[in-house]
């Protein structure tokens, strides 16, 4: 093995790892934003309740601009289908 292989080796690994955690919290959140909703709380108020929730952690993070250009990005991602779950490939 190469020094070149192995680097690649540890930053696939890393992404590996990186999408595993990804996808736990992704089922965290999942659960709970069923659990709220399963206690009477409307759907509109848990969505909004979670992007705030997270856009506040984002900008505590890596503050108001940063999180300001990110937000930049949301309606070509939202139109191109990034957050559309059962969308249709063709």
């Amino acid at each position: 093995m190469t020094n070149d292989d192995f680097n690649d080796a540890v930053i696939e690994a890393d992404y590996a790892e990186d999408e595993d955690v990804r996808r736990a919290a992704l089922g965290f959140i999942t659960d709970a934003w069923a659990e709220a909703i399963a206690n009477g709380v409307d759907a509109d108020a848990v969505a909004h309740a979670a992007m705030f929730t997270a856009l506040a952690d984002l900008v505590a993070t890596y503050g108001e601009d940063a999180v300001a250009k990110l937000a930049e990005d949301l309606p070509d991602k939202i139109q191109r289908g990034d957050y559309t779950v059962d969308r249709v490939f063709h």
